[in-house]
């Protein structure tokens, strides 16, 4: 009898799961609850939705995220062949159009004749070969179901949305483009400050009311734990006052051309589609009540009339305490043939998630043929976060990003300095992926 593989979910990571599945000849039946049922981040009907911002990041195999990138890109990963699509101008960094992004996966994914998709929230899991890959913002019902009968332990953070705006309603005789020390065709539009509008920016930034997060009660709210990553700036801005100048309001490397210096504080605006009608505010992250993120974004000059097309939101996001319950294929050590992908397994990141749907999808697939798993090495970034998943690191287990600090390191010491050495992670690690690609 021909075997099916079950996958839960068609964020980043379902949907690379479902493409590695079907691409071996393995049928998937592939469920999402959209656009039956929304959770409160998510509005299109569409695919592997960016929720947050419409950046992937690096593009440098010298850069962590950037080697994980071209990792995948060997490996035949839709994410990335989706971005590659799909992306608009960033400067060093692969940002995309989230629009055209998710409907290029949509598209391929609904079009794959081996993939049956099913619009139905699941709440179980049944017997035979399933991929749980419900996200961070898991419907309560699956998510009680996981800790209940899955994993018995689930811990949870809070994430935070950037505000997009209208590109027409920024005002370009204050901002002006320009990428960070040149890098890129000045893609970004930067918002400069003087010293007297940071502090009165600073001011009314750390005083604003913020929003009361759906669906917890008081008590959750007061044991906020925000993700490092992705924080929300009004937090970040009320760790010190000058904490957001070296951070998303850094001006080191932006020169206004038009007067030749450097100002005290810069914000920064990311394209957001292909068009260059809207723009997001970079690592600007944030739980402020509607009116007060009009108010308060609106004193950063060339904001001053913005028309907000989206504002920031916050939600909770959802994980699984991995360490000895996954193993380095992200399989769920004490149920045969149930693997977990996405950032519920404690992956952080749009790559990061898609990375660990390949890995997952990729030894469904293999299980459902009676195929021997593969697990990655760890001079590997999508080795090295499998095995980060699976075995944590030295302290609490706390959602990661791929970075050069979990990859296996290098047996001799590389001259040069940081960057040199990180030249040669990124070498010993495509070295790898070519070598197991030819083998699987």
């Amino acid at each position: 009898m021909e075997k099916t593989v079950k996958i839960y979910g068609a964020g980043l990571a379902g949907c690379e799961a479902a493409w590695q599945v079907a691409k071996r000849g393995v049928k998937v039946e592939l469920y999402e609850m959209k656009p039956k049922k929304f959770t409160p981040a998510h509005h299109s009907e569409g695919f592997a939705e960016l929720v947050c911002s419409n950046s992937l990041r690096s593009d440098s195999t010298t850069n962590a995220v950037g080697l994980l990138k071209e990792e995948l890109r060997r490996m035949g990963s839709l994410i990335m062949e989706a971005a590659d699509a799909t992306r608009v101008p960033a400067g060093s960094a692969l940002a995309v159009d989230r629009d055209k992004f998710s409907q290029y996966i949509t598209d391929k994914i609904r079009s794959h004749p081996s993939i049956t998709v099913i619009e139905k929230e699941m709440t179980e899991v049944g017997d035979g070969i399933t991929v749980i890959a419900t996200g961070p913002l898991t419907s309560d019902a699956m998510s009680e179901y996981i800790q209940r009968e899955l994993v018995g332990e689930g811990l949870h953070f809070f994430d935070a949305a950037a505000p997009i705006v209208d590109a027409e309603s920024i005002n370009m005789d204050v901002a002006f483009f320009a990428s960070r020390y040149d890098k890129g065709d000045a893609d970004y539009i930067n918002c400069p400050m003087t010293e007297e509008q940071y502090n009165a920016f600073w001011e009314a930034l750390v005083s604003a009311e913020e929003a009361q997060l759906k669906d917890f009660d008081r008590e959750e709210q007061k044991k906020l734990k925000v993700f490092e990553g992705c924080m929300p700036v009004e937090v970040m801005a009320k760790r010190g006052h000058d904490t957001l100048l070296f951070g998303p309001l850094k001006p080191v490397g932006l020169i206004d051309k038009r007067v030749g210096n450097q100002a005290h504080a810069v914000v920064q605006l990311r394209r957001e589609n292909a068009e260059g009608s809207m723009y997001n505010l970079v690592g600007f992250q944030t739980h402020l009540t509607f009116p007060e993120q009009r108010r308060v974004f609106r004193m950063i000059p060339g904001l001053e009339n913005a028309d907000f097309l989206r504002y920031g939101i916050m939600h909770r996001n959802t994980y699984i305490n991995s360490p000895d319950k996954l193993d380095g294929t992200y399989r769920l050590v004490s149920r045969e043939g149930v693997y977990f992908a996405g950032q519920m397994t404690g992956v952080e990141g749009y790559i990061e998630s898609a990375g660990s749907g390949f890995v997952a999808g990729l030894n469904a697939a293999r299980q459902a043929l009676g195929l021997d798993a593969v697990i990655f090495p760890r001079s590997t970034m999508i080795g090295a976060m499998a095995d980060y998943v699976a075995h944590g690191g030295t302290g609490a287990f706390v959602p990661m990003n791929a970075n050069f600090g979990i990859i296996e390191p290098l047996p001799l010491r590389v001259k040069g300095g940081k960057m040199a050495k990180y030249e040669k992670l990124s070498e010993r690690a495509l070295e790898e992926i070519d070598r197991i690609k030819d083998t699987i």
